[in-house]
C-alpha cells in the first residue's frame, strides 16, 4: 500500500471527514474506495466500448426508406 499527500479545499475537506465518520472509517480508506470504484467503473466502461466496437455488425441496409412510424 503506498501512502499520498492529497490537496483539497477546505469544504471538501471538511465533507470527507464527516462521510468517513458516517463510514466508520478514515479519510484515508475512504478515498481508496472512491478512487477504486472510479477505476473499476472505468475500466468496465473501456471494456464495454470495445467489446462494442469489435462487434460484428449483423444488420446491414438495403437503401430502402425506413418504415414509417405508427400512431403520431
Amino acid at each position: 500500500m503506498k501512502n499520498v499527500t492529497v490537496s483539497m479545499d477546505d469544504a471538501v475537506a471538511e465533507w470527507a471527514r464527516l462521510e468517513a465518520a458516517r463510514q466508520n472509517t478514515s479519510v484515508s480508506r475512504l478515498l481508496g474506495e472512491v478512487l477504486l470504484d472510479k477505476m473499476r467503473h472505468d475500466d468496465a466502461y473501456e471494456r464495454a466500448f470495445q467489446d462494442w466496437m469489435h462487434r460484428e455488425r449483423s444488420w446491414a441496409s438495403d437503401g430502402s426508406p425506413y418504415p414509417p412510424r405508427s400512431g403520431l
